[in-house]
């Protein structure tokens, strides 16, 4: 496994973490809360984000080969929920 972390400064980190986790809800068993949610994509592939105050904390952990593919995807749905605002996702590797 493989896991590549963002952190994207916005004013509203909480409600893009819930946005994000109820539309995943309807195809994957999600988990969260105000400030943290999971949304496991497979056995072998999640998204783990938190919200703290003005940060929206992503890590995503999957093989190597979809890392870049899933990266896109969660990157893609997090601007289409903010297209109110200019947000800044740089993906950074883990090790």
């Amino acid at each position: 496994m493989t896991v590549s972390l963002a952190d994207v400064a916005t004013a509203h980190a909480s409600r893009y973490l819930q946005q994000l986790c109820k539309h995943w809800s309807h195809k994957f068993a999600v988990e969260f809360d105000d400030n943290r949610g999971r949304v496991p994509f497979s056995e072998s592939a999640a998204l783990t984000l938190k919200a703290n105050g003005d940060m929206l904390s992503l890590s995503l952990e999957a093989p190597a080969d979809r890392l870049p593919t899933l990266e896109e995807v969660v990157t893609e749905h997090l601007k289409r929920f903010a297209f109110r605002e200019e947000l800044r996702v740089d993906w950074q590797p883990v090790g």
